[in-house]
């Protein structure tokens, strides 16, 4: 059964690795997905020029326009329900992000490091992979995992391992992670887009290809109540 691309939209603060990343893999068609809308949280965010590139539609909302961040959230809603999205997906955006109701099961995020070692509230960026070197960790990598009202604590879809080496720097462990986080992510969200992920709990099940049983994304099959 052919789907139509899952209609992408993508949440970032800087620089837009992410967002190219899924870009290409969208180019190579590895990812069944048509990004509809850019957010950026800063105006002047490097990923908004890399949409812009691509012909992507861009929007920027600045947190320090709202209040709060109840507030600054319900100013994001607002604007994802003007192009409706199948899935947002957040690139490295740095703020809570209280997504509204009809949202839940449809908000994806990564983190470069598994979930639940060096997560969090300020665990961003050479952080995350500072911390786990200190700490003295034999593995680490990277966690794709469905988005809730906490910091890096939804229901986990897919992990990578990566080991930690000796003569390790934040830098070089943070590229390493890093080639699995643009395999994980693309990955993830195609399996979304063929509606075989299903939330039980804190568990995500991937089911099996059988396109003639399961529903199109944010359907009933797609997740259990």
């Amino acid at each position: 059964m052919n789907r139509p691309p899952l209609r992408l939209a993508v949440l970032l603060s800087g620089s837009g690795t992410t967002l190219q990343n899924l870009i290409d893999h969208i180019t190579a068609g590895t990812l069944s997905a048509s990004i509809i809308l850019v957010i950026s949280s800063r105006p002047d965010a490097y990923g908004l020029v890399r949409a812009k590139r691509h012909g992507l539609e861009t929007i920027s909302v600045p947190r320090k326009a709202s209040h709060d961040t109840r507030a600054y959230s319900d100013e994001i809603n607002r604007t994802l329900d003007c192009f409706a999205p199948d899935l947002i997906a957040l690139a490295g955006f740095l703020h809570v992000f209280h997504y509204a109701p009809h949202y839940w099961g449809r908000v994806m995020n990564i983190h470069p490091s598994l979930i639940p070692a060096f997560c969090g509230k300020g665990f961003y960026g050479p952080r995350v992979h500072q911390a786990a070197l200190a700490y003295g960790v034999k593995v680490s990598g990277c966690t794709v995992h469905f988005v809730d009202e906490e910091y890096d604590h939804g229901p986990i879809i897919l992990q990578r391992v990566v080991p930690v080496l000796g003569h390790d720097t934040p830098a070089s462990l943070a590229e390493r992670v890093a080639i699995e986080e643009r395999q994980a992510y693309p990955e993830a969200i195609q399996l979304f887009a063929e509606g075989r992920l299903q939330i039980q709990g804190r568990w995500v099940k991937i089911l099996e290809t059988t396109p003639s049983l399961i529903s199109p994304p944010g359907g009933e099959l797609g997740k259990e109540r």
